[in-house]
């Protein structure tokens, strides 16, 4: 199956979650698809998940949604015990495995088959860490199933979704990282009701009021 067609199909499904993704293919294959104002786009590689578990924590109660690939969570492995050892019910950490480091030239990862061996599997590492719900899916009707399913709690989940080496030809994403960063800001304010980003006010005014 395709990444774009699993992130078509399920873009009609969310409404005001928030999206993380990484800094390959599926930033710019999302930004196509996706809700402009709850995304956010990690260009650290590897960083994207443990993003995501942190505005879980922050927001629990808002759906967050991490879409990975298999080259980004090779970096940071540490982050499925910690996502395990957090248990946040509201994350659904989604990573495409593809098998090559796309962003970067198309480098076989450690999951890639070589001939009759078989790569590394992160679905059962993240068994092996201590989540719960892991899914393993190659076809994209079960994907779509099992992303809805994520969205209604009981996480956190990890879908680990096999996809072909593939990218689509998609408009560039629109905002540099630091538009992006204050949109979601103001995103989170708008829905929240909270301040985030707030400037201290002027010492004279202060004394003023």
């Amino acid at each position: 199956m395709r990444r774009f067609d699993c992130l078509r199909d399920v873009a009609p499904l969310l409404a005001d979650e928030i999206v993380v993704t990484n800094n390959g293919g599926a930033s710019t294959e999302w930004a196509a698809v996706g809700r402009p104002d709850s995304h956010l786009q990690v260009k650290t590689l590897g960083l994207c998940s443990s993003i995501g578990l942190g505005l879980a924590l922050a927001l629990p109660h808002r759906t967050v949604i991490v879409l990975d690939g298999d080259g980004s969570l090779l970096m940071n492995l540490s982050t499925l015990p910690t996502i395990a050892r957090q248990r946040p019910s509201n994350l659904v950490h989604v990573v495409f495995d593809n098998g090559v480091y796309e962003a970067s030239g198309g480098t076989a990862t450690q999951t890639a088959r070589d001939g009759a061996a078989a790569g590394v599997d992160l679905g059962a590492m993240a068994r092996a860490a201590g989540i719960a719900a892991v899914h393993a899916v190659d076809e994209l009707a079960d994907f779509t199933a099992r992303f809805a399913a994520s969205l209604r709690g009981g996480g956190p989940t990890f879908i680990h979704a096999r996809v072909e080496a593939s990218r689509e030809r998609v408009p560039p994403v629109a905002v540099d990282e630091v538009e992006n960063k204050y949109r979601l800001v103001r995103f989170i304010e708008r829905t929240e009701g909270i301040a985030i980003l707030t400037r201290p006010e002027p010492a004279s005014q202060a004394h003023r009021s």
